[in-house]
């Protein structure tokens, strides 16, 4: 029963957070990586042209920040917004905060973050105009901010993260109980049921 809810705890968590995890960031094909801000200089906005056999395109901002600083609880926010035809197709606000870091390699210390802005679908052949701008909180000392877009991207099961969770939950107390039970079913050796060993010396029973 251990391996079983060991396998359960395991599928549990590739379903809670592998699986969104690579739907996300490896799903579809990399339209392009675009710088939208350098340190020292303002955020522009840029524009791509999309067609349709791009259908859906996930819209990323990844986040360099400085190294070397320190990062609170307290999140950064950037504000994404889409637009084609004199609408808008996508607003949202992204958020970043140090359980997002990564680093591309140890030569390119600078801390990484990435957060989704969200979907482009139905898309229809045309400019689209992509605005990155700052949001409310910012602690993170930003180095640079590129737009990252992926065609082709494959959306995740929503039902998927909560099966996860239930399924990790399942796994984990399973597993405890049949730890424990495990070593209840050991019993403790009865020391009289071996025989005492020699005595030697003088009060022994040997001589």
């Amino acid at each position: 029963m251990r391996i079983f809810f060991l396998l359960v705890l395991l599928a549990g968590t590739g379903l809670a957070a592998i699986y969104p995890w690579a739907m996300t960031n490896f799903s579809g094909d990399e339209i392009g990586v675009i710088r939208v801000f350098e340190r020292g200089a303002a955020f522009r906005p840029v524009t791509v042209r999309l067609t349709p056999d791009q259908d859906p395109v996930r819209v990323l901002i990844d986040v360099t920040g400085l190294r070397g600083q320190v990062i609170t609880r307290q999140n950064t926010e950037l504000l994404v917004t889409v637009s084609t035809g004199g609408r808008t197709v996508l607003s949202s606000t992204v958020q970043f905060s140090e359980s997002q870091s990564r680093q591309n390699s140890p030569q390119e210390p600078e801390p990484i973050f990435r957060d989704e802005a969200g979907v482009l679908t139905d898309i229809v052949a045309g400019d689209y105009d992509f605005t990155v701008a700052p949001g409310a909180t910012s602690e993170i000392q930003i180095r640079a901010v590129d737009l990252v877009l992926r065609g082709g991207a494959g959306g995740y099961d929503s039902r998927a993260q909560p099966i996860g969770f239930s399924l990790m939950a399942v796994g984990f107390i399973g597993l405890v109980l049949a730890l424990r039970r495990g070593r209840r079913g050991v019993r403790p050796e009865n020391p009289n049921s071996q025989p005492p060993p020699p005595r030697w010396g003088r009060d022994g029973g040997a001589r």
